[in-house]
C-alpha cells in the first residue's frame, strides 16, 4: 500500500518511498502513467540492492493520487513533483525523468537546483505540449482544443488520451527549451530511435540546448518509446551508475 502526502496545494499524492543511503533515486514518470510502471519497479528492485535511498509517486490525477487527470496541467504535475522531492527525500537527488518526466525534472532543477545531483532523461519530452501536440495538431483539432478539449487514440490504453485547453495553455507557462537552461550537474539521456512519441530530433534538441557540464545522449537503435526491455532497462540503471561517482 501507498503512503500519502498532502501537498501545499492541498492535492494528495500517492507514493512508495525506500531507504537508503544518498544520493537518493527519484523516479518521475510520464504522461497518464503511474508509479507501478515496469522502469519504476525495475530501479526500486536495483536501488534496493545498492542500498541507496528512492522514491516513486503519482502525480495527481495520476495512479492512486487524488484529483481527476482531466483537471490536471504541467504546472501542477511539476508543483507535486516539487512537493515530493522537498518533502520525501534528504540533500541532493538523481532525477530519473520518462517522457514527460523529463519535461518534469527539468522543471524541478530549474526551480530547485540545489535539491538536484544528477539527472537521467528517458525519451524526455521538454514542451511537448507546445511541440509534439499543438505545433501539430489540424486547424480542427486546435480549434477542438480552444472550444475545451479533443480527444485522440492512444496505444497505450483502451482510452483516448484527451487533451485539453487547459494543458496546452499551461504548457506554455513552463517550456524549457525557450529560455537558457542551465544544468550544473551529470546528464545523461536515452533515447530510442524507433521512439515515434517522442522522436529522436527532441533529444537531439535538449542536447543542444542546456548547458551542461557534463551531458550525453544515447541513441539506442530499435527502442520503442517504451525504453522497458532488459536492455534498456539495464542502460538506465548504467546511466545512473555512471554518474553515482563523481557525486
Amino acid at each position: 500500500m501507498p503512503e500519502f502526502l498532502t501537498t501545499p496545494q492541498g492535492r494528495r499524492i500517492a507514493y512508495h518511498r525506500t531507504a537508503g543511503k544518498g544520493p537518493g533515486v527519484v523516479f518521475l514518470g510520464g504522461f497518464k502513467s503511474d508509479m507501478t510502471g515496469t522502469k519504476a519497479l525495475h530501479l526500486q528492485a536495483w536501488a534496493e540492492a545498492q542500498g541507496r535511498a528512492f522514491l516513486r509517486f503519482d502525480y495527481s490525477g495520476h495512479g492512486q493520487s487524488s484529483g481527476d487527470f482531466l483537471d490536471g496541467c504541467i504546472g501542477d504535475w511539476a508543483a507535486d513533483a516539487m512537493a515530493a522531492v522537498a518533502g520525501l527525500t534528504e540533500g541532493p537527488q538523481i532525477l530519473v525523468g520518462s517522457s514527460m518526466g523529463g519535461w518534469m525534472a527539468l522543471l524541478v532543477a530549474r526551480a530547485m537546483p540545489e535539491r538536484v545531483a544528477g539527472l537521467v532523461g528517458i525519451a524526455a519530452a521538454p514542451d511537448f505540449t507546445e511541440d509534439l501536440m499543438w505545433q501539430g495538431f489540424t486547424e480542427a483539432e486546435r480549434a477542438a482544443v480552444m472550444a475545451g478539449r479533443l480527444e485522440q487514440p492512444s496505444e497505450y490504453s483502451d482510452e483516448p488520451y484527451i487533451i485539453t485547453r487547459k494543458l496546452i495553455e499551461d504548457g506554455r507557462r513552463h517550456l524549457v527549451l525557450r529560455d537558457p537552461l542551465p544544468l550544473r550537474f551529470p546528464v545523461r539521456l536515452l533515447q530510442g530511435t524507433a521512439d515515434v512519441d517522442v522522436p529522436p530530433a527532441v533529444a537531439l534538441r535538449l542536447l543542444n540546448h542546456a548547458d551542461s557540464p557534463d551531458l550525453v545522449l544515447t541513441l539506442v537503435k530499435g527502442a520503442d518509446h517504451r525504453f522497458s526491455t532488459p536492455d534498456c532497462l539495464d542502460r538506465m540503471t548504467r546511466a545512473i551508475e555512471e554518474i553515482l561517482p563523481g557525486l
